[in-house]
Formats: structure tokens, sequence, C-alpha cells
């Protein structure tokens, strides 16, 4: 190497990697210098033509800043953006995972029900390691959902390890087109318990919920189970809807917290005309269930409302903001953390039951495969385990009995 290049090279990289402190900068201005200064020297002398336009440098940049700043803020291409908005209506391609990343690891919230995955035994808690072979340790979440998604009939391979085993499982999975229903199960169990799973919080839920829980309420039920296992969340306004089904009007559903200031927190109150308040009701919960989820639970165990049934939660309460850009292209921004009624913190603490029940994810996996199997969603011929106990459904219908009882006595 030349004494001149080597010296020019060096020079660069000091440049580079040794930028003022970003304390030290007094206004935008002065950081978009240097940051205009990194661009027009890649733009001019990176090797990659290819990759040294304006437009494609822009975007990297966006995406590298928003990435870095928590695994849930990013920049949207306009079909990112797209998939985005088909995912709060309940349909999408893809192969049907809720990801997030957990101690830095890609890690599964929860497969979603009569999905590809679901069907591949993918569990609540398995570590997405490698998608069509590559690692995803340096990836991010977003660049890991681009590439599970894709046209319905194309094929994915996943590899992942479950961490209560340390098994290392290899899927190849055709993606599919994929309908959500977030309201299933709905029906009564013995002394008139009614029954209700949720599998997501989507912009049906609320009313469909409303629906179903009519339809019980019809047929005499006397208390309910709300079933919230693996239920990876969704809406903040679904999960509002169904919480106030369950609440007086005006009681605190949910609260934010941002840096803004408290002019700028928002509150969520039950409101509605629909309220369902003279039955006792347990909610089922375990690593699975997420974000909206935690809201619904978290808000009737704090009015005391709900006992609590299961596992821990999985600890996702933060408030992403969503900012359209002109191209069709948007942000999706970390912008405040929601807190409980009585004020506890959701992100990374999740909710604990009020009852521990432990219950391995595999036999909870194959009671859900069975139900499918008698729902017709799977092929009927597929081996699955029958003789497995719901212990913590059991759990739930044994404490509900006892809250009738109870009832009767103090009339």
């Amino acid at each position: 190497m030349k004494a001149k290049t080597a010296v020019f090279l060096l020079g660069l990289f000091a440049f580079i990697a040794a930028p003022r402190a970003a304390e030290s900068y007094t206004n935008a201005y002065e950081a978009i210098a240097l940051f205009t200064k990194v661009l027009e020297e890649v733009h001019r002398s990176y090797v990659d033509t290819n990759e040294a336009g304006y437009d494609s440098l822009i975007r990297h940049a966006m995406t590298g800043m928003l990435q870095d700043l928590d695994p849930y803020s990013q920049f949207m291409d306009d079909e990112s953006y797209q998939d985005m908005k088909d995912d709060t209506e309940g349909h999408f391609s893809g192969v049907g995972l809720v990801i997030s990343m957990k101690a830095g690891l890609l890690t599964v919230v929860s497969p979603m029900e009569d999905t590809p995955a679901f069907r591949a035994g993918i569990l609540s808690g398995d570590v997405i390691t490698e998608i069509d072979g590559k690692e995803t340790r340096e990836m991010s979440l977003s660049d890991a959902v681009k590439m599970m998604r894709g046209d319905a009939g194309t094929d994915v391979k996943l590899k992942a390890v479950r961490p209560s085993t340390h098994e290392i499982k290899e899927h190849a999975i055709t993606r599919e087109n994929i309908e959500v229903a977030s309201v299933k199960d709905a029906k009564l169990l013995e002394d008139h318990i009614g029954y209700i799973r949720l599998t997501q919080f989507s912009e049906p839920t609320a009313e469909n919920l409303k629906t179903e829980l009519q339809k019980l309420v019809d047929q005499n039920m006397r208390a309910l189970i709300l079933d919230l296992r693996g239920n990876p969340g969704g809406l903040l306004t679904a999960a509002a809807g169904v919480a106030e089904l369950f609440l007086p009007r005006g009681d605190l559903i949910v609260f934010t917290k941002g840096r803004a200031g408290e002019a700028a927190d928002q509150r969520f109150k039950s409101s509605g005309n629909t309220h369902h308040t003279g039955f006792p009701v347990v909610i089922l919960v375990n690593g699975g269930s997420a974000s909206a989820s935690e809201i619904v639970s978290g808000a009737l165990q704090d009015h005391k409302r709900a006992v609590l049934v299961g596992e821990k939660t999985f600890g996702k309460g933060c408030v992403q903001s969503v900012l359209p850009l002109e191209d069709g292209a948007a942000i999706k921004l970390t912008t405040a953390k929601y807190y409980t009624p009585s004020e506890r913190i959701i992100q990374d603490h999740g909710i604990e039951p009020d009852v521990k029940v432990e219950m391995n994810p595999e036999d909870l996996f194959n009671i859900r495969l069975k139900q499918a199997q008698k729902d017709g969603e799977i092929d009927k011929d597929l081996p699955v385990e029958s003789d497995i106990r719901d212990v913590q459904l059991d759990y739930a219908i044994g404490t509900l009995k006892g809250m009738l009882i109870q009832q009767e006595w103090m009339k």
C-alpha cells in the first residue's frame, strides 16, 4: 500500500470512527453536518455503486438509527408498512409466528394457531437461530420478519433452539395466506362456567367477544374463563375494548408514560354501554401472553375483577407510535411505556399470576392440536397425544366453582 493511500485510509477511519461525543452537539444541525460528510464520502468512494446511491444510503441510515434504539422501533418501507396494516386487520402471508427480541435473542412470543408454524410444532420461548441458513444473531427484528414473510406456497427454513431442553430443531415450512380468528372456542363447561379463548387482539376482537359473551349469558353462564395463553397481543384499542367489557364505566384500564411529560401521557378508561360485572372471571396466562394480553390481565387483576391463573407473562409493554412518511413508508417509534392501573410497569417485568400453575408448553401445544383436529382445521390422521390434562384449565374451573359456592353462601 502506498504511503499516501495508507494515510488517507487511516485518516478517513479516524474521521468516521471518532466523531465528537453526542452530548457535545448543541443542536441537530451540527450533528447533521458530520452525517452529511460521511454520507458524501460513502457515496463517492464505496466500492459497490449499486449500494451507494443517496436513496439507499439514507434508508440504511434510518434503519440503523431506529433499530439500535430498541427491538421494536423500526423504519418501514411501503411494503413493510402495508404488512403491518394487514397484521392488525388479521390477515397476511407468512408462517404465523409472532417474534420479539429477548436478551438479544430472536425469541418466539407465540405461534398463531392454525398456521404453518403452529403445525410445525414451534412453541413460545423457542429461539430462532437461523432463517434460510442465515444466522439471526446480528439480524434486526424487522429483517427477521421480512425473511419469514413471503408469498403463499413458498418455503422457508428455520432452525430453532428450545431453551427448556436445549433441543435444536430444523423446520422446513411452506408459507400460507393466514386469516386469524381472534375469538375461538366459546362454550359452556360444567356448572355453567363459560370458556372463551382469544388468540390475538385485532380490530374486530372486542366486538366479536361481546357477541360471544352475550350468547353465553343467554345460556345462563354463571362464571367465565378467559384464555389468553399464547396470545401475543395486538392493538391497544382492542385491548381497551376487551377490558371494558368486564369493568364498570370509568375504571382505568391502562396508562402510558413517555418523555414529554404528563400532558402527553394517555389514560384509557372503560367506556361503552356493555359491562359484564356480575359474574366471577379467571384469566389463563403464560409466557406467550404479551402486550395487549398483559394490559387486559393487569387491568382486571388490579381492579380485583379477575383471578389470574398460570405463569408469568412475556413482558412487552412499550408503546409504538407509527408515523407515516410522504412516500408511503413509515417509522415505528417507541414513545412511551404501559402501566397498569396500580402503576405496575409491564415492559421487561410481565404480569405475575395470582395462582402459579406451571404447564409444559408441549402439553398445551398438543391440547391445541387436538382441538384443531376436532374442529377440522388440521388433518385428523395426524398423530396427537390425546390423554393430556390441561392442568391450568382444571385449576381455573376449580377456582370458579369455589367462588360460586362462596357467592351462594353470601346471599
